[in-house]
Formats: C-alpha cells, structure tokens, sequence
C-alpha cells in the first residue's frame, strides 16, 4: 500500500465533483442538485476534460498520486462516464503507479454489474454513504435504502473493490452510548478496512436546521455528544481500526490517500460544480472556486474553458493558519519545521507551554505536534489559540 505521497510531501490529488442526487438529504450542505429530467453525461465529462485542460495549463505536468470522484452522488453515473473521466485525468497529469481512485457511491444507487463497471473503469476503491444500521434513523436521515439495503451493497464493495470504506452518522437524537455501541461493532464487523465515523451536526441552510430551530428535534447536548466520541476512539482502537484523523479510522496502510493530502496540505485541483482547488502556481498557493450551479458551470466551460468563479493566492499567514487547521486533525499532527518555513516564524513557546500544561497538545519527537484525544474534542478553539 506504499505511495509517494508522505506528511512532508504530501502528493497531490484530482477531485472531481458529481453534483447530482436521487434526494436532497435534510442534513446536507454539500454542492448536490435533484434533476428529475435525465442529465446528460456526455456533455459533462466533456466539460470536465475541458475545464482539466485549463487547470493543467496552471499546474503545469505533475504526478497525480489520488483520484477522488465526490459529489453529489457518483454512482448515478454510468460506467462509461467515470472511464471517460479518469481517461481524461490521465491524458492531462501523469498518474503514480497503483493510484488510489476512489468513487463514492450511494446504497440505493449500487448494482452489482454498475460496481463490476466502474472496477473495469480503474476505480479500486469505493465509499458508500450508509449513514445509519437502523432503519428508523435512516428514514430520519432522509436516506434511500434500507439497513438490509446497506449491508448488501457493502458486501458487493468487498467482492469486488481492493478496498473499501463506508460513513455512519452518530450522535443522532435519542441515541445512546449502549445502542450507538451496538451499531459500531456490528458495522466493524461488515467492514474491511475504513470506518468515516462523523456526530451529526446542524448546517445552515439544510432542512435540518429549520427543523431544529422550530424544536422538532434535539441532538445529544455537548457532554454526550463528547461520551460518544470517546466511547468511538475506544471501540474502533479495540477492533483494530484506530483513528487517524479525527473522524476517520482505519487499519494501518489503508487509510485514504486522497484525504491524506488534504490533511497534510498537499495540493489539489478541483474539478467540476462547486469544485475547489488549492495547488501551487508561480511559488504561491492558489485557491480555485468553481460555480455552483451544474448548469451555469457548463455554460461557462463552454464559453472560456472553465466554471472557476472565485479564488485568491494565499499569504504565508494564511497558507500556515490552513496547515494547523487541517494537520492537527490529524493523530500524526503537523510539522514544525514546515509550519516555520511556511509562517517565517515558529509557534509561540508561550503558548505551547499552556496548551501542554492543559492537555491539549503534546509533542511527538521532536519535530513534531499533535493534539490529544482531549485536544480534538474542542480542536477548532485549539487552532484558533495556536494560530494567534
């Protein structure tokens, strides 16, 4: 499972955005669209090809070392669209050998000879959207399938991936430490390598959030919410897949690569509605933006060869706040020597010597730092005190 990509160099991966779903979940904020009229699929992955094509004039020839196709839902598309994708990114960035391309998919959306098409296609790694072993929360949580539904398309992705991933949502309401205890172990046992373990929190902007305003339901309040993230460390530690990130967990040389490189602040394009990048152009980080809306994104990759509608080139304060944000995520945690190089300055010791007396951050040798299990548990007030 070795790759090029390491935490002082993290590679540098392709993202390509399906924005369409079958259903809008009520907990979503992500770029998805419902289009009851067939899209047309053909005229996507041109635009995908072109909009490549203007971004590898900005990147110039690099090694892609991970290939992620997110969305929106993936698996809506034909076997032949994602071949016709990934034939593209190869045709404009070189590919590492063994590159991970993953596909997320959801389990209403698998069959077995769509799966068998997208292996065919080079995809050799799979992340189904399951959310929930409970029938009730599922249908709470708005999703299509069933458990039985779920555990099916699981064990296809095991017959016929190399490797596998699937999400659980906890923290939903009423759900306690016992029976979200139960839920885990058993989805252990149907997975092979990676668990996305995420609570469930309230967006702006989703049906969720104004159902939750009106008081139509409650979510486990902050000291249960932090029960349940401990008692998730422990289970999936105990089971043989420890997290490595904050929400992810795997077992040691299947954790994903792609999210590695956004992790470690690797570089990255964006591909696609709604699609961001951040990669390096003339010395400096560049962020890409694209539009949002699927079809005024075509019509300006039609016309210019791109959908990009926003971006800006990072100073080195925001470029090294970005890399404490994303790498204390991380159980590896962050370079300090690079935090320097990308800062011109170092963490104040000051601050440092607090935050270690507090239990919230501790060294790891002596080039490196990582927040403890106490740390992650209020990691955004973490980084904004280790960034001022």
């Amino acid at each position: 499972m070795n790759t090029t990509a390491t935490p002082r160099d993290p590679g540098f991966g392709v993202y390509i955005h399906w924005p369409f779903c079958a259903a809008k979940c009520p907990y979503c904020d992500f770029n998805s669209h419902v289009r009851h009229q067939p899209v047309d699929q053909e005229r996507f992955a041109a635009a995908f090809d072109r909009e490549m094509a203007t971004l590898r004039d900005q990147t110039g020839p690099r090694t892609a070392t991970s290939i992620f196709l997110g969305g929106g839902t993936p698996s809506l598309m034909k076997p032949r669209t994602v071949e016709a994708v990934l034939e593209a990114v190869s045709r404009h960035w070189s590919l590492v050998d063994g590159i991970e391309i993953t596909l997320e998919a959801n389990p209403s959306s698998v069959e077995a000879e769509r799966f068998r098409g997208y292996r065919a296609a080079g995809v050799n790694r799979v992340s189904l959207g399951v959310q929930a072993l409970d029938d009730a929360d599922l249908r709470f949580l708005g999703r299509l399938h069933d458990k039985a539904e779920a555990l099916k398309a699981v064990g296809l992705a095991r017959e016929i991936f190399p490797r596998m991933s699937f999400d659980l949502i906890y923290a939903r309401p009423n759900q306690t430490p016992e029976a979200w205890e139960k839920e885990l172990n058993q989805a252990i046992d149907h997975a092979v390598d990676h668990l996305s373990l995420y609570q469930l929190t309230i967006e702006e902007g989703t049906r969720f959030h104004a159902l939750h305003a009106a008081g139509k339901f409650r979510i486990p309040d902050v000291d249960l919410a932090a029960d349940l993230y401990e008692l998730t460390q422990g289970v999936t530690a105990a089971r043989g897949l420890p997290a490595y990130e904050i929400s992810n967990h795997a077992r040691p040389g299947y954790e994903s690569r792609h999210n590695l490189t956004y992790w470690r602040y690797g570089e990255y394009v964006g591909i696609g509605p709604g699609a961001h990048g951040r990669f390096l152009s003339n010395g400096r980080r560049e962020v890409t933006i694209a539009e949002k809306v699927p079809e005024t994104w075509l019509n300006l990759v039609d016309a210019k060869g791109h959908g990009i509608v926003d971006g800006e080139l990072l100073t080195r304060s925001e470029e090294s706040d970005e890399y404490l944000l994303m790498g204390l995520r991380l159980v590896e945690g962050i370079d300090l020597v690079r935090f320097e190089e990308m800062a011109g300055r170092g963490l104040a010791p000051e601050r440092l010597s607090i935050l270690q007396a507090e239990g919230l951050i501790e060294p790891v040798g002596n080039a490196r730092l990582r927040a403890t299990p106490a740390g992650m548990v209020v990691l955004n007030a973490l980084v904004a005190d280790l960034a001022r």
